[in-house]
């Protein structure tokens, strides 16, 4: 069959990869000028690999899905650290551990219970949360909260915590040691060694996939195909109809400053309320430093709206009350009948997903679909 695939981020890549290897023709058209999506990435002047879109950072506990990925490239192991710098200006560890606890409030606890202790005696009574304030509330209290999550989720989603979903501050795991690593110590942590633009460049060499970038979707480009994968943002696809699903996305600022020593993590988050939220420093990453030039680079995040950023989609908005979620639920009604297209992806589906979520969900559902089309 012929198959257009709108997308050259992960879920277009998964789809026209395995679609390609069942025998389809595949079109995968990008109105960039690249594939990768937001995971693109590029070694700048000061030779060091940037990711275009924000860092990103390859975890899992998929086991099929790193080996399936792992057909593409080379990967490295990588353990990601986050720093917050507090009003202070001293940096403590993020998400939340033994040590930062004693930072903030002057103990000095040596012991995972002494953590669980004091956090249990400072957590306000929330049996069932309602939004992201009472969540965080009812696990380390109104002190780390408002200090570590308030003016931070202010400045990403332009939302306070009341009006965010707990969903959103959930998946941000709480310490009670001195474990000071980002991810769960049972997910696989790990970063492409040539990037990951080399890696969706491994996944398009396929005889039977056709990449056009600079291409914008056109209805009519349905027609001339069997069936399309379309990875574009659901709302716009069927023109607004039900209304906007917004999106917040990020304005980057970058600076060059000489070679300095490492510092042993990559990421350091602001907890105050100036309009930056964080800051990488991308040679702290393995096989980031590509050409030795004796500078470094720096990318700090301005998080906006995505019509304030040339309509750049980073973030679907989760609020407390999911009515974005219901204005979704429509446009999926609409999606239902199609008969020969079938919406993937972050933007396709209004969904916050993981590298390693997208391409199970598209492993998934590719084959099914060549299952269900023999």
């Amino acid at each position: 069959m012929k198959v257009l695939v709108v997308g050259a981020g992960f879920a277009g890549a998964v789809y026209a990869r395995l679609l390609a290897e069942a025998g389809h023709s595949i079109e995968v058209i990008d109105r960039r000028d690249h594939v990768g999506g937001n995971a693109a990435d590029f070694v700048d002047g000061n030779g060091i690999r940037r990711h275009a879109y924000g860092p990103h950072i390859f975890h899992s506990r998929l086991r099929h899905v790193i080996d399936w990925i792992s057909q593409f490239g080379v990967f490295v192991p990588y353990v990601h650290r986050v720093r917050a710098l507090l009003p202070s200006d001293r940096f403590v560890p993020l998400p939340i551990n033994l040590d930062t606890v004693n930072a903030v409030f002057g103990t000095r606890f040596e012991t995972e219970a002494e953590v669980r202790a004091h956090l249990a005696d400072i957590a306000l009574p929330y049996p069932d949360p309602a939004n992201a304030a009472e969540y965080l509330y009812s696990q380390i209290g109104q002190d780390l909260t408002d200090l570590f999550f308030r003016p931070y989720t202010k400045k990403m989603w332009n939302l306070d915590l009341e009006e965010l979903s707990s969903a959103v501050v959930r998946r941000i795991p709480l310490r009670m040691d001195r474990t000071d690593t980002y991810f769960a110590d049972e997910e696989i942590q790990m970063m492409p060694r040539d990037g990951y633009s080399a890696l969706f460049a491994q996944m398009f060499d396929h005889p039977g996939i056709k990449v056009s970038l600079n291409t914008s979707f056109r209805k009519d480009m349905v027609a001339g195909a069997d069936f399309c994968f379309n990875a574009m943002a659901i709302d716009e696809y069927y023109d607004y109809c039900h209304g906007e699903l917004p999106y917040r996305s990020i304005r980057f600022h970058h600076r060059t400053q000489p070679h300095a020593a490492d510092r042993g993590w990559s990421v350091t988050n602001f907890t105050d309320d100036q309009p930056l939220t964080r800051e990488t420093a991308w040679h702290e990453f393995p096989a980031h430093v590509v050409r030795e030039t004796g500078m470094q680079t720096i990318t700090a995040e301005e998080p906006c709206d995505y019509r304030d950023n040339n309509m750049e989609r980073y973030y679907p908005v989760r609020t407390a009350d999911d009515r974005y979620q219901a204005v979704y639920n429509r446009y999926k009604q609409l999606a239902a009948s199609e008969v020969k297209l079938r919406f993937i992806g972050r933007c396709g589906t209004y969904q916050y997903l993981d590298m390693d979520q997208v391409i199970n969900q598209s492993l998934i559902g590719a084959r099914k679909w060549i299952d269900e089309t023999g």
